[in-house]
């Protein structure tokens, strides 16, 4: 099946840093690695309405424009399963031992919500032989290999009812570009449940183990080490962090929206001197006016991971109640907000506000977004997170 969807460059960009945290590395490695594609996408990706590669691709050695398309095409599936409605994700090595090969990510919530998880198979090609024919084999041939053989399989997230092939490719000097799509065929019985296009937005359960994972990945974008450190904890994977390991957050404003932004990620950008001691308690006293001066100087900083405001506090008190009864106690399923996305997709004709200009958001349904950049913040409201208290 021949695809087509028409997506912003800093979505993309955020949805290569979606799917390369969803690995198993140190979570220094994959902050900076993600973060790396938004000036990969910048440089390698030429301006203009349509998909087209920039000429700096060909400085790439061949395996580095391997990876980097395999990149783009993970990215490009990512963008494509929120369009289709799912709201969850993690990495595929979930599934059982020995199910090899298989698909890179499973995604959950939207058609198959309280019936089981999706396979999704990405790939991506920019090599001189990149046709539609050759892209559209791809996706049959890894959705056969990959793909299929696990349908009905189970995982730690649940039940596999559904699977796709995603191929993307793009010709780097003709910039003949094509997407195919390869799925499972749904059956009479079973496309009434499997046929919602999309999740409204509102709140709705998802198994934990997932909504763990996704938010995993989405808090390590957004540089909240003490929350992913509690996380690890919860599914088995470190030592229990100190309870006084505590995550601040500031809001940001925008027209009609709320984001939570981590502290630790403007770090970078307030002056060493003004850092506060360790001895200034919970809550360290920023210097908010300083920092504006700094702004208004140098510009930035830019392109901020955040998390809308419903979808943040929900998750971290839903957190908070995990933390409170121990891994051993973890519920199968938890409620969590689902967002509607915007920003991810360019839509001809449609209007777009001012604000939305000036400040380009990509918000996905999970609640991450990637702010490209941030308003003034004149003392913005603050918000501090215990893993024992949640917000007092």
């Amino acid at each position: 099946m021949a695809g087509q969807i028409t997506f912003r460059p800093e979505a993309l960009a955020a949805s290569m840093a979606r799917t390369i945290t969803l690995r198993h590395a140190p979570d220094a490695l994959l902050e900076r690695w993600a973060k790396a594609q938004l000036l990969e996408v910048e440089y390698m990706v030429a301006d203009g309405a349509a998909f087209a590669l920039s000429p700096d691709l060909s400085a790439l050695a061949d395996a580095e424009r391997s990876a980097f398309a395999g990149r783009v095409g993970a990215g490009v599936t990512d963008l494509l399963m929120n369009a289709l409605g799912y709201v969850w994700r993690d990495n595929a090595t979930c599934l059982a031992p020995g199910l090899d090969p298989h698909a890179d990510f499973i995604y959950g919530g939207g058609a198959v919500s309280g019936h089981g998880v999706v396979l999704a198979e990405a790939h991506g090609s920019f090599a001189q032989a990149v046709t539609d024919g050759r892209i559209d084999g791809e996706a049959r041939r890894k959705y056969l290999r990959q793909v299929k053989p696990h349908i009905g399989s189970a995982c730690v997230h649940g039940k596999v009812v559904h699977g796709y092939s995603v191929a993307f490719g793009c010709h780097p000097t003709a910039h003949d570009t094509y997407l195919h799509i390869a799925e499972t065929k749904i059956t009479k019985g079973r496309k009434k449940a499997l046929s919602v296009p999309a999740s409204p937005a509102g709140s709705a359960p998802v198994t934990t183990s997932l909504a763990l994972a996704a938010h995993r990945s989405n808090f390590l974008l957004m540089g909240a080490y003490g929350v992913v450190a509690w996380i690890d904890w919860l599914r088995g994977a470190g030592e229990q962090p100190e309870d006084d390991l505590i995550a601040p957050f500031v809001t940001v404003e925008l027209p009609g929206r709320r984001f939570w932004v981590s502290v630790e990620a403007l770090l970078p950008y307030l002056r060493p001197w003004l850092f506060p001691d360790e001895d200034s308690g919970p809550w360290p006293p920023w210097y908010w006016e300083d920092f504006e001066r700094w702004r208004r100087r140098y510009g930035g900083p830019h392109n901020v991971f955040a998390m809308d405001e419903w979808a943040a506090k929900s998750f971290l008190h839903a957190l908070s109640g995990l933390i409170g009864g121990g891994r051993e106690q973890i519920p199968q399923a938890i409620e969590l907000p689902v967002i509607e996305p915007s920003g991810l997709f360019d839509e001809p004709g449609r209007a777009v506000r001012e604000e939305a200009i000036r400040y380009p958001v990509a918000q996905f349904r999970d609640g991450l977004a990637l702010l490209a950049r941030l308003p003034r913040l004149d003392r913005p409201a603050t918000r501090v997170w215990s893993p024992r208290q949640g917000f007092g």
